[in-house]
C-alpha cells in the first residue's frame, strides 16, 4: 500500500488534489510507531525510523499519537474470529478516522456493526481489496449495476491453490508447489488456510454479506480443501484435457444462500479451467444477465491498489 502511495503521489496531487503524510506504522517487528508531523515513507519502506519517534502501547494510543485521519488495516486473517482486525477497525472509527481494510475476517464477523459505527461517526468503512485485490467487486454493486438482483456467483478466488495445482500439473510435488507459491508472495509461511479452503470460504461469506446482502457465517459454508487430491490424480486429469480448481459457489435460497468451496473437475472448455498461476475469476448470475470478471496474474501490488482505490474514494467523499 505505501509503495502505491509513493509511486502515485504526483498523480494523486494532479488528478485528485490529494496530499498525504505517513503519520504512523504498526508492525510485529517495529511495534506502534507514530509521528503526527509525518514519517519518511521511503525510509519506512526500508524499516528505518527516527530514534525519537514515539512508540505507543496499543492501537488506540497509537491512533491518538498519530492523529490519524485514515487507517489501513492489513493484519493477518483469522477466519474464525476476525480478530484483531475488527478491534483495530472499531478503534479507528471511534477515534474519528476512516477505516480501510484488506482483511476479510471483519467483513464476515462484524460487517454491519462496522458500517453502522462508521455512519454514526460520519466516516467511511471500505474493504474492496478483501476479494480479488483491486478488482471492483464491492463497488460494482449497486452503483454500477442498479436495479439488478444477484442470484448467485461462482469463481476461483484463491491464488495459492491455483498456483499449487498449476505447478503440480507441471510435475512438481505439493511441497515444491507450495514453496513456489510462497516465493511468488501469494502464500503464507503456513499455507493451511489456503490449502484447506478457509480463505476461499471467508471470501464466499464476505461476498454474500456485502453484495448479496445475505448474512452468512463461516460455518455455513461447506468447505473442502485441495489436500485430499493426489498429485497423480491432478496430473492424470490434466493429460485427459481436464483440470482441478478450487471453486467457490453461492446460490440464493429464499432469505439465505447455499454456499460451498471445494475442488471441482472442470472441462477444458470451462473459462475457470483456463486460469493460470495467480489468476482468479468470478461469475455473477444476475436476473438480467451473467457477468464475469478475470484478474490476470496479480502480485502484491494488486492488493495495494485496492487499498489505494478505497483511499481515493474516502478522501473524495
Amino acid at each position: 500500500m505505501l509503495r502505491q502511495l509513493v509511486a502515485k503521489e504526483m498523480e494523486l496531487r494532479r488528478r485528485y488534489d490529494i496530499r498525504w503524510r505517513l503519520a504512523g506504522v504498526a508492525t510485529r517487528r517495529f511495534g506502534w510507531i507514530a509521528d503526527p508531523e509525518g514519517l519518511n515513507p521511503i525510509a519506512a519502506l526500508s524499516g528505518h525510523f527516527p530514534a525519537a519517534t514515539s512508540s505507543a502501547r496499543n492501537v488506540r494510543e497509537w491512533l491518538e499519537r498519530a492523529k490519524a485521519d485514515v487507517l489501513f488495516e492489513v493484519s493477518s486473517l483469522n477466519p474464525l474470529s476476525g480478530q484483531p482486525a475488527t478491534d483495530h477497525l472499531i478503534a479507528a472509527l471511534e477515534h474519528g478516522a476512516h477505516a480501510i481494510t484488506a482483511n476479510k475476517g471483519p467483513i464476515v464477523h462484524a460487517y454491519h456493526e462496522l458500517l453502522a459505527l462508521a455512519k454514526s461517526k460520519g466516516r467511511a468503512f471500505l474493504a474492496e481489496s478483501t476479494v480479488m485485490d483491486g478488482v471492483p467487486i464491492f463497488s460494482l454493486f449497486p452503483l454500477g449495476l442498479p436495479a439488478t438482483e444477484l442470484r448467485g456467483f461462482s469463481g476461483v478466488l484463491n491464488s495459492t491453490t491455483n498456483v499449487v495445482l498449476t505447478e503440480v500439473e507441471k510435475g512438481r510435488s505439493f511441497d515444491e508447489a507450495i514453496r513456489r507459491a510462497q516465493a511468488l508472495g501469494v502464500a503464507e509461511t503456513d499455507p493451511v488456510q489456503d490449502l484447506d479452503g478457509w480463505d476461499s470460504a471467508v471470501k464466499v461469506a464476505a461476498i454474500c454479506n456485502v453484495v448479496m446482502n445475505v448474512p452468512v457465517r463461516i460455518e455455513q459454508v461447506q468447505r473442502t480443501g485441495i489436500r485430499e487430491l493426489s498429485e497423480e490424480k491432478i496430473r492424470s486429469v490434466r493429460s485427459a484435457g481436464m483440470r482441478y480448481k478450487l471453486v467457490c459457489r453461492a446460490e440464493r435460497r429464499g432469505d439465505g444462500a447455499d454456499c460451498r468451496v471445494g475442488p471441482e473437475l472442470l472441462l477444458a472448455s470451462d473459462p475457470m479451467a483456463g486460469l493460470e498461476g495467480t489468476s482468479s475469476a468470478i461469475r455473477f448470475d444476475l436476473d438480467v444477465f451473467g457477468l464475469s470478471l478475470v484478474e490476470h496474474n496479480p502480485g502484491v501490488d494488486a492488493t495495494g491498489y485496492g487499498l489505494l482505490a478505497d483511499f481515493i474514494r474516502v478522501v473524495q467523499g
